[in-house]
């Protein structure tokens, strides 16, 4: 019985990784959300009102950035839509490292570094998904239309 609660544990917290990794691009929305829904209950908007406004302001921040970011050309402004989005992930990826680690080991040094870490990979994380929507700086792969072969042959057919 104490072998399978230790495969379980290992089990859940795999779990609880790759959830937070799945979910890392949503820090910002979500706090971004939850700071309207917050804002608009304070206002007297209700209940309804209140999921209404951070949900359409979550979503609203989640679609924006990923066009934004799609829509530009320059690797400044990229990379500053970038970190937009990597650092509140990393700061809540340090948080559940954090947490993580706490319950296997009793270091508090130990818990830090493996925090650090999880806050590095969750920002890179949310970074690298950010940037699945772009298209290539060249115009070719999934993101384009046409290749460049394809695009030549159709404009002289006009």
């Amino acid at each position: 019985m104490f072998a399978v609660g230790i495969v379980l544990s290992i089990v859940g917290l795999g779990f609880f990784c790759r959830l937070l990794f799945m979910l890392a691009i949503y820090a910002l929305p979500t706090f971004a959300g939850l700071s309207a829904g917050l804002a608009a209950f304070h206002n007297e908007a209700g209940v309804t009102g209140t999921v209404t406004v951070g949900l359409l302001v979550g979503g609203a921040t989640l679609t924006l950035g990923q066009f934004a970011f799609a829509g530009t050309r320059t690797p400044l402004i990229r990379a500053i839509f970038g970190t937009l989005y990597g650092v509140p992930a990393a700061i809540a990826g340090y948080q559940v490292s954090f947490a993580l680690a706490g319950i296997g080991m009793p270091g508090n040094a130990w818990q830090t570094a493996f925090a650090v870490v999880g806050a590095v990979v969750s920002g890179c994380t949310a970074f690298s998904r950010l940037a699945l929507l772009a298209a290539p700086p060249d115009g070719r792969g999934a993101g384009s239309a046409y290749s460049s072969a394809e695009a030549r042959l159709h404009n002289q057919g006009r």
